[in-house]
């Protein structure tokens, strides 16, 4: 999937960065909403077996 705001790395441990440096990694619903999509996406792959958060 492609997120606006974000980039998600896959793996086993997979890494979701917030990339909205503009605005300093400001959160907004846009960005709240990918990043829960991500963490959907990722939850439902089984060789993911931690996610990183970071921006």
């Amino acid at each position: 999937m492609s997120y606006a705001n974000l980039i998600v790395e896959k793996g086993k441990i997979a890494t979701v960065t917030i990339n909205r440096p503009k605005v300093l990694n400001a959160l907004n619903k846009d960005t709240l909403a990918e990043i829960k999509a991500a963490f959907d996406d990722l939850a439902a792959d089984p060789e993911v077996k931690v996610i990183i958060l970071t921006g």
